[in-house]
């Protein structure tokens, strides 16, 4: 077997060799012999087939059989000739040349391996930026807030008629062809005037009922609506008019703070203040560095450390990144691509940069997260997703199922680690 090494760069090498159709034959044999003690074949007794038997019955998959392993044999013949550990390598092996000629194959290989470099000098590079501040005003304007967010809905004293805007607590049921309807029904029922809360038609008539009043209100279920027996119909309802509400803030005092930090010892007013404080605080903190500080360091980073990329890493990159393209395309435009392989080159070179950059940067934060001591768990994974879905009101368990069925929890790991190793280094950290 012929191989030799070609360096094309400290991430890249081609591996180039020459498998003589005798190496496949002797393979072929070798493997027959192997296979001839563990066939079973009728006629012949286990472990005594011969293998002239074995090649007869099996000839193509032994042949296939024998040129993969001088593949691997050939690859691994390459590695210790280009003085590679295996274990730096990255991805599978790129065919570049794979073609049978008379009496042998000509065979081409691209093998990536991890890059390395000198992770120094980073803290020299790192954005200048001021811890943002909280004013007292900000504190005020953000309690007041959640004063009217606690409001309570009270009866207003003046004596007048149903405006638009106004809240209004009523009952009312409703009729089709004189017949009451599943759900129709309701008392003492909170309706804002104007909110479109109801079917069309429905809040407008309201206006100008006074509280005691009661009267019938005709309107049209739309040819749409969710429930198909009302679709389209038209409805009475009856409604009798409690009362005319307001929005009453609640006021700023412990027993808002108590119902705010609730379970909380010792809530007060004063450990509301400061709460909200820091919250305002790490909101401002988290906006300036999720739109700043971030973005900028990784592009400092990337410019700062220049080194060879593994070829296969970053077309897999560029591969993504179409893919995302690929979703927010319209038919037509996708259609465009089908076939247009010189289109669809055009598309892979413009993406090269960022995939490139992308890649670069998570070679970067891998190397200097082992620097710095950063790690995160699988576990630490799990209980940020757990954590994100229960705020948007979603099923934890669902949603850790489709991030493991989509190979997403690495990408989720790897942000974690990023965002904990910018936080210390930028001293963002507490």
């Amino acid at each position: 077997m012929k191989v030799t090494v070609n360096k094309l760069d400290d991430a890249n090498v081609i591996v180039v060799g020459s498998i003589e159709n005798s190496e496949i034959e002797t393979k072929v044999d070798v493997l027959a012999r192997q296979s001839s003690k563990k066939i079973k074949v009728d006629g012949f007794r286990a472990g005594k087939v011969p293998p002239h038997v074995v090649k007869k019955l099996h000839g193509e998959e032994l042949t296939q059989d024998a040129e993969s392993a001088l593949v691997t044999e050939m690859i691994d013949n390459g590695l210790k000739e280009a003085n590679i550990n295996k274990a730096d390598v990255l991805g599978e092996p790129t065919f570049k040349k794979y073609e049978k000629e008379e009496n042998s194959i000509e065979i081409e290989i691209e093998i990536s391996t991890k890059p390395t470099f000198e992770a120094e000098g980073y803290m020299d590079i790192l954005p200048a930026f001021d811890i943002p501040t909280t004013s007292d005003d900000e504190v005020s304007t953000r309690l007041d807030e959640i004063a009217l967010e606690k409001a309570k809905f009270v009866a207003i004293s003046e004596d007048r008629a149903v405006e638009n805007g106004d809240v209004t607590l009523i009952d009312f049921e409703g009729f089709i062809d004189g017949e009451p309807f599943e759900g129709g029904k309701a008392e003492k029922f909170g309706l804002e005037i104007g909110s479109a809360q109801f079917i069309a038609g429905f809040e407008e008539q309201v206006i100008g009922m006074s509280a005691g009043d009661e009267k019938s209100i005709t309107v049209t279920f739309p040819e749409d609506y969710q429930s198909a027996n009302l679709a389209g119909k038209d409805s009475v309802f009856e409604v009798k008019l409690h009362e005319i509400q307001k929005k009453v803030a609640s006021e700023l005092d412990d027993e808002l703070a108590k119902e705010v930090l609730q379970g909380e010892e010792n809530a007060s007013m004063d450990v509301l203040k400061e709460r909200v404080k820091t919250q305002i605080a790490s909101t401002k903190l988290s906006k300036l560095y999720n739109d700043e500080l971030k973005p900028k360091l990784i592009e400092a980073l990337v410019n700062k450390f220049d080194f060879a990329l593994p070829s296969n890493i970053v077309e897999q990159e560029i591969d993504a990144k179409i893919n995302a393209k690929a979703q927010e395309m319209d038919e037509e435009e996708l259609n465009s691509y089908k076939g247009n392989n010189e289109k669809i080159q055009e598309l892979r070179d413009e993406l090269k940069s960022d995939a490139s950059n992308s890649v670069r940067a998570t070679f970067i934060v891998d190397a200097l997260a082992k620097k710095e001591g950063i790690a995160i768990t699988d576990q630490e994974v799990s209980q940020a997703l757990y954590y994100e879905s229960m705020m948007n009101q979603q099923d934890p368990q669902e949603v850790i199922k489709y991030y493991q069925d989509n190979n997403l929890l690495p990408a989720v790991k790897m942000g974690m680690i990023e965002d904990k190793l910018f936080g210390k280094i930028l001293g963002l950290e507490k």
